[in-house]
């Protein structure tokens, strides 16, 4: 079983700071990329960032130069700081990771719990 832990989220006035911390456990063989979601009211999911094994990034342009997306491999851990937010940021932000459990079971995507981000005018 494999679990994602996110934790970070909360409530910020508008040009604050926030960071997300996402981590995976369980029995896991292999990492392809974990990346951020996130989704607003009444708003599709979106992609916010992602990192691949090798340390290859991507981001959305709405976060480009505000987002950093890092990741411990040691750890299954990435995290998402977040600078100069702005009220369209608020969202839940979901965790997500593209993994496998062992060598022959291919990779599948696993999604964490969600954590809100706030952010105030």
């Amino acid at each position: 079983q494999v679990q994602l832990v996110e934790s970070g989220g909360g409530l910020v006035q508008a040009g604050g700071s926030l960071r997300l911390s996402c981590s995976a456990s369980g029995s896991i063989f292999s990492i392809k990329s974990m990346g951020w979601y996130r989704q607003a009211p009444g708003k599709q999911r979106e992609l916010v960032t992602l990192i691949i094994t090798g340390g290859s990034t991507n981001y959305a342009d709405s976060v480009k130069g505000r987002f950093t997306i890092s990741r411990d491999n040691a750890k299954n851990t990435v995290y998402l700081q977040m600078n100069s937010l702005k009220p369209e940021d608020t969202a839940v932000y979901y965790c997500k990771a593209v993994l496998a459990l062992n060598y022959a079971s291919g990779y599948y995507n696993y999604w964490g719990q969600g954590t809100q981000v706030t952010v105030s005018s």
